[in-house]
């Protein structure tokens, strides 16, 4: 299968990420609207959408790009060797402009207006840390399914650990610092002030960090070829050396 021109895989990253974001604060604010000052319900609400729309988001575009939608999946997916580093810090404006167009779509839906800076401070030491744990387990999710050929799980694989992870962590499992600066363009139930998104992206990094020491201690046999399969298998045969031998290259294939 032919790898995808890299201007096709940019876009599918920046409308899924786009998807991801209207999906994220859209349910958001439906769950405010029709479960006003249930808190625990509104989070259900919200979790359940979250969760069962990734996983479609990814089956949408995973075939094009890879369906990342989150620059620390992108990056440690180029730490393995899966993805060139060109192409995934290409993947990083696509995915935050992606998620800040999501934000202002939401908005606009429920009619509100199109960019509302949201108040809703949550950089505690908890909600960091909170990060660091949902951010790493997302990618041991991901590296798992990798590792053991459980691709065709992946979509729902991830939206339900997602969708667990907005109750068992503190901090609503953001996990993904392209929808952590998107989701700050909207004042909803779903939001988040800008003087808490430097401390949450700079723990989803961490947490991405911390993800390759432990696949490379669960998997040590991890190869590009391997890592190229991240989410949705997508292969392109490619010369490694001047003797032509062949690599899996996962850059246009492949949550948050």
């Amino acid at each position: 299968m032919d790898v995808p021109p890299l201007p096709r895989r940019l876009l599918a990253e920046l409308l899924g990420s786009a998807f991801l974001a209207a999906l994220v604060i859209g349910s958001g604010i439906a769950a405010q609207t029709l479960s006003p000052g249930d808190v625990g319900l509104e989070l259900f609400e919200n979790a359940a959408a979250t969760a069962m729309g990734l996983a479609a988001i990814i089956v949408m575009f995973g075939p094009v790009s890879g369906g990342h939608f989150n620059p620390v999946v992108s990056l440690v997916e180029a730490a393995f060797g899966g993805l060139s580093w060109r192409d995934a810090l290409a993947y990083t404006p696509a995915q935050i402009a992606g998620c800040v167009l999501g934000a202002i779509t939401a908005n606009g839906m429920f009619a509100l207006a199109a960019v509302s800076i949201s108040t809703h401070h949550r950089a505690s030491p908890a909600h960091l840390f909170s990060e660091v744990i949902a951010t790493a387990g997302l990618l041991l999710v991901i590296s798992a399914l990798t590792r053991t050929k459980r691709l065709s799980a992946a979509p729902a694989a991830v939206g339900a650990y997602i969708g667990a992870a907005y109750f068992f962590t503190s901090s609503a499992s953001f996990a993904n610092p392209a929808i952590t600066v998107g989701r700050m363009f909207s004042d909803t139930f779903a939001g988040i002030a800008p003087a808490s998104v430097p401390g949450y992206v700079v723990a989803q990094l961490v947490g991405g960090a911390c993800a390759i020491l432990a696949i490379r201690a669960l998997y040590p046999g991890v190869t590009p070829a391997d890592a190229a399969e991240l989410l949705v298998p997508h292969h392109e045969r490619a010369p490694t050396d001047g003797a032509g031998a062949d690599r899996a290259v996962s850059q246009p294939a492949i949550g948050a």
